[in-house]
């Protein structure tokens, strides 16, 4: 799998000139003349100075390192971010209701599980994953190798990882299992060195619910704190004995799965999207958030009545890799392999104790009044569009994922009345150890078909021929960011640069242009699945959605956040804008073209 790791281009460093240019263009709906006159003379006057000087020394970084950007974005993006987790950061994803008839359905549920994410492992140790393309390049697979037997660490300022592969000394043979917030340790390797059946696994999970059965102080709940907070608190967490070989274990484990208790439904026809607040945040302390190691990877969520799903710390990968496992599992669940034997020599599932001081009860309550907090102010809605998926798009010879941000802008536009500054996922995979850019979805192009779509004078086909300008329009960008020419994460180097060596941070980065188009009105990801999973997370701005989606051919599937602090913001208000502008679009596309579907 990794056989072509060293043979990745490295991220290039596109020209400052490119970079200044696309700046002007992605800011300029977003401004009015006064202010965009202002940002061109900024911008001038950046690329006199301090830019170029910054852009030799970013050029002479990427000269010595295998991706100029990957250190900078692990530790500014995630590990120096001090919101927590939990909502801000760490994903959560649903997968489709599983029908458990009792507490035997979900533990079985639950062993299937467990052996098919122990057999993606398998694939991975072995390097044996097909390695993933993109328009016929190969892709960094190295964010495979992290998302397994990983963990976050809290810091009082700043947080670490610690990583056990496969090919470490003693590396991990045993998961952690969290029940009514007791936390387990289950080897699922025998002494043989073979993984657990599903009948093992099965009967070890009977075991770890016998002795799960009183509740037990919230320990988990503190890893959903502010990390500035929870990093004093596991401080004084671990200066216990007890409570650092218990944290050890968690950290050194290969994956955490959580049984969690039913959540309420008190809203009819909700249960949904209650189930995908579920997997972001755990529904708040009297129900799963303590149930929870939110610093762990990989969290699997199976529920007592079905709802199930994972939660996953960011800082390891994006979430397609997440989602391939996910598929590959979701395959093995119904499939089975009938022949897999049993190991031998297994050990009973270990109980992990606590010894939990005054001060640590104190910040155990303060963490749960802080997450009730944080989950009372989400919003999240789900959206089944059931209109059309991505066939259409294909259809029109337009490009699915473009096609929707373009459907996202006119929503947002039809409420609001002005385009909102976006943030989209891009990813460079394309490089060694690359992540993502940003898809600056707000163009140009997007904001004049918006504004002909609220006005009656303009024709139905100019309205169409505007529609089909703004998808294009984003799939260029598009194909520029996964060929490593964005230009958010240029225009950061050069802030970061500068503040490294003792500069002044250059103007360009306290303008108007600047602060308005990083505070993201939305900020989105797509990501797809073969199954009916939805991915959900928190805005990144106060006033801001969240909106991800995953493109299936026949339907796309939301998921939408908003604060309810925030009067203006409604999820969902923005997910109906944003079903009638997917009908709107496809009905001017079929009026003006005649296609039939």
């Amino acid at each position: 799998m990794f056989s072509i790791q060293q043979q990745l281009p490295r991220l290039p460093v596109p020209s400052i000139e490119q970079t200044l240019d696309k700046y002007l263009k992605s800011v300029r709906p977003l401004l009015s003349d006064e202010e965009y006159n202002q940002t061109q003379t900024i911008v001038a006057d950046f690329a006199k100075d301090p830019g170029p000087k910054l852009q030799e020394m970013l050029l002479k970084k990427a000269e010595t390192t295998d991706n100029w950007l990957a250190d900078w974005w692990l530790h500014v993006a995630y590990l120096g971010f001090r919101m927590p987790v939990v909502i801000h950061s760490s994903p959560g994803i649903m997968f489709p209701f599983q029908d458990f008839q009792d507490e035997q359905g979900q533990l079985r549920f639950a062993a299937k599980w467990i052996s098919g994410v122990l057999s993606f492992k398998k694939l991975i140790d072995d390097q044996t994953l097909p390695i993933e393309t993109l328009g016929g390049q190969p892709l960094c697979m190295i964010q495979y190798y992290r998302i397994l037997s990983s963990c976050r660490v809290p810091g009082a300022k700043h947080d670490s990882v610690v990583q056990f592969p496969a090919d470490s000394p003693n590396p991990p043979r045993h998961i952690v299992v969290i029940r009514n917030n007791h936390f387990f340790s289950l080897d699922v390797y025998g002494q043989n060195g073979k993984p657990l059946n599903v009948d093992q696994i099965h009967k070890q999970l009977m075991r770890i619910v016998d002795k799960s059965e009183h509740p037990t102080p919230h320990v988990g709940i503190l890893t959903t704190e502010n990390r500035n907070t929870w990093g004093s608190a596991f401080k004084r967490l671990i200066k216990n004995k007890t409570n650092k070989a218990t944290i050890e274990e968690i950290q050194h484990s290969i994956f955490a799965v959580c049984l969690d208790k039913p959540m309420e439904h008190t809203e009819p026809g909700r249960r949904e999207a209650m189930s995908a607040k579920q997997m972001l945040h755990g529904g708040g302390s009297q129900w799963n958030s303590g149930n929870r190691w939110f610093d762990k990877t990989l969290q699997f969520i199976i529920g007592s009545d079905g709802a199930c799903g994972l939660n996953y710390e960011h800082a390891a990968a994006e979430g397609p890799p997440v989602a391939f496992l996910l598929d590959h599992v979701m395959d093995y669940v119904k499939n089975v392999p009938e022949d897999l034997a049993p190991a031998s020599g297994i050990a009973d599932p270990k109980k992990l104790k606590w010894d939990l001081s005054p001060d640590t009860l104190e910040d155990i309550k303060k963490a749960e009044e802080d997450i009730d907090m944080m989950v009372e102010d989400l919003s999240l809605s789900t959206l089944h569009f059931r209109g059309y998926g991505k066939d259409f798009a294909k259809s029109q010879k337009l490009p699915p994922d473009a096609f929707i941000q373009v459907a996202m802008q006119l929503a947002y536009y039809s409420l609001y009345n002005k385009p909102p500054a976006t943030y989209e996922s891009g990813s460079t995979r394309r490089f060694q150890l690359g992540r993502t850019d940003t898809i600056r979805s707000c163009t140009i192009d997007s904001t004049n078909f918006s504004k002909a779509m609220q006005d009656n004078s303009v024709s139905k086909q100019e309205k169409a021929d505007l529609l089909r300008k703004a998808v294009n329009a984003h799939r260029k960008y598009t194909t520029e960011v996964v060929s490593g020419q964005g230009i958010d994460r240029h225009l950061l180097a050069f802030k970061l640069l500068a503040v490294e060596n003792g500069m002044n941070v250059p103007e360009l980065f306290m303008d108007t242009a600047y602060t308005t188009s990083m505070n993201h009105q939305i900020s989105s990801s797509n990501v797809s699945a073969k199954t009916e999973a939805v991915l959900c997370f928190g805005p990144t701005a106060p006033d801001g959605y969240g909106v991800c989606y995953n493109p299936q051919p026949k339907q796309v599937i939301f998921a939408i956040s908003a604060f309810n602090s925030c009067k203006e913001t409604d999820s969902d208000m923005y997910a109906k804008s944003l079903a009638k502008s997917l009908t709107d679009m496809h009905d001017l596309l079929l009026q003006t073209s005649g296609s039939k579907l």
